[in-house]
């Protein structure tokens, strides 16, 4: 079925929305089909199966570090990650800068938003996104390549509609204050299985997608 999933998923993107699978808890097995199946772009929650996974499939595979990252595993994934989503203090960015440098990269980084009505949730204060955003792209080593949220967890759609809202409006006010000279500052990352329809009318050009694919 994974192939049909895929297929399905691909003809309601938009061309200009990556497509990003989320692998987590996925069996190796499953993941080499979706592989097969022409994607390179894959993402994980946890820093321990980020790296095992990394080491037994194809090396061409671009891994996003999606899940809370602590500054003491920087370093494990620092040489090889792709795209690291979930930023959410200039600390963790100052730990990313620092083993990026370790290791001669450029790593780029997402600034991970809290816009949901959940505690339980990660990511910076939107009131304090211009002041963050000044500080971290002074850093040399990371690359501030745009903004992901999470909206709450609900059926409400107009709740969900209205925080992807405000996630790309922030957006668009941080590219014409703090990034209007970086073209590199361009992704949204925002939509998951549950609400990517939603996200892609909002605005977003990168959706992280797992059980659609692998029910």
């Amino acid at each position: 079925m994974i192939k049909e999933n895929l297929e399905k998923i691909k003809q309601q993107l938009p061309a200009k929305v990556q497509l990003v699978v989320v692998s987590k808890l996925r069996s190796l097995k499953q993941l080499q089909e979706v592989y097969d199946e022409g994607c390179r772009e894959f993402a994980e929650n946890r820093v321990q199966e980020l790296i095992l996974k990394h080491e037994q499939l194809p090396k061409d595979i671009h891994w996003h570090l999606i899940g809370h990252l602590q500054t003491n595993k920087v370093k494990y994934i620092a040489p090889f990650v792709s795209l690291i989503h979930s930023v959410d203090s200039f600390e963790l960015a100052e730990e990313i800068n620092k083993h990026a440098f370790k290791n001669n990269r450029i790593i780029p980084i997402l600034l991970q938003f809290h816009i949901a009505q959940e505690d339980s949730k990660f990511g910076l204060n939107p009131n304090e996104a211009i002041a963050v955003c000044d500080k971290i792209g002074a850093l040399s080593n990371v690359a501030v390549q745009g903004i992901m949220g999470m909206a709450t967890f609900t059926e409400d759609e107009s709740t969900i509609r209205k925080e992807f809202k405000q996630l790309k409006s922030l957006f668009d006010s941080l590219k014409k204050k703090c990034f209007s000279d970086k073209q590199t500052f361009n992704t949204l990352s925002m939509g998951m299985s549950s609400d990517y329809a939603i996200a892609v009318l909002e605005g977003s050009n990168l959706v992280r997608i797992g059980s659609l694919v692998f029910e």
